[in-house]
């Protein structure tokens, strides 16, 4: 069993995009910008917004961080989105996800000029994806892919089971998967939690994505010997051997299938770090294309 190393991937990639800053920079680029909005105090977000933050001082980034109340309206924040659109400093855009209740995501996301759009998310980028058409990838998933690639995982004609089809990470990855393309020309199954007989589908996948966000869900009898295992789930756990009272576990039973696989990712320290990859990446990308239309 190869572990996939989120830490180490993910710190070659960071190097590679701090030397492309620079050398964009020196021709005369402008310094990329990425701008997050966080709605309300959920401890998460707030975690993962200042840690993309912190990407972005390191790799030699500008970015802004706008903050509102949960009270915040709808309408009021699409305004807030659309004034960030107009900001010719700001290439990329991003909206902590999930909103308060009273507010619609897709609404909200919908609002985004597409050409700031590096969570990939908006309908237009997810329609140039579907098509095949240069478009900016969901975060996760192109962080995915940038593992296998970094790995040299060939997954020509190997059978992928992909377990979830949210927006974000399920329906994207089987697209991705199944592309033309190397990574990809898997031949691939959506499951999800309607789906009878699961183990009959992951007991003859060579590669298994799970994404469904049930800890531990993934369990050694459903995985045969050799495959490859991409956790992407990121869940909090009671254990009172730890100070805080808690730890983070993926969808995978870790302990009892790691011993069966060719390769798996650790949580954490596997895919989410990956997933700051995927949109730095695609932030510099929309500074060099924005760049390019004036």
């Amino acid at each position: 069993m190869q572990l996939l190393d989120g830490v180490l991937v993910s710190a070659h990639i960071k190097e590679q995009i701090k030397q492309e800053v620079k050398e964009w920079q020196a021709g005369g680029g402008k310094q990329p910008h990425l701008a997050a909005v966080l709605v309300g105090n959920n401890p998460a977000s707030e975690a993962y917004v200042g840690s993309k933050v912190k990407h972005c001082e390191e790799l030699g980034f500008g970015s802004t961080l706008v903050r509102f109340d949960a009270t915040i309206t709808e309408a009021q924040l699409i305004k807030e989105v659309e004034r960030l659109n107009n900001d010719d400093n700001v290439d990329g855009i991003l909206v902590q996800l999930p909103l308060p209740g009273h507010i619609s995501g897709d609404s909200v996301i919908n609002a985004i000029n597409p050409d700031k759009d590096v969570d990939g998310f908006h309908p237009i980028s997810q329609g140039r994806m579907l098509l095949g058409q240069p478009s900016f990838l969901p975060a996760t998933p192109y962080g995915i892919m940038l593992m296998l690639e970094y790995y040299k995982i060939s997954t020509a004609g190997m059978h992928c089971v992909v377990i979830g089809r949210s927006n974000i990470v399920g329906t994207p990855m089987t697209i991705l998967m199944s592309r033309n393309s190397d990574p990809g020309n898997a031949t691939v199954t959506m499951c999800h939690s309607k789906t009878k007989n699961l183990k009959d589908f992951t007991l003859n996948a060579d590669i298994i994505i799970a994404a469904i966000g049930r800890p531990k869900y993934v369990t050694a009898d459903m995985v045969k010997p050799g495959a490859i295992i991409i956790d992407v789930g990121i869940n909090r756990i009671d254990d009172a051997t730890k100070k805080s009272g808690s730890r983070l576990v993926g969808d995978v039973d870790f302990d009892n299938v790691a011993p069966l696989c060719s390769y798996i990712t650790p949580v954490p320290k596997g895919v989410g770090l990956m997933t700051i990859c995927g949109l730095m990446k695609n932030t510099l990308l929309a500074a060099k294309l924005r760049t390019g239309k004036k």
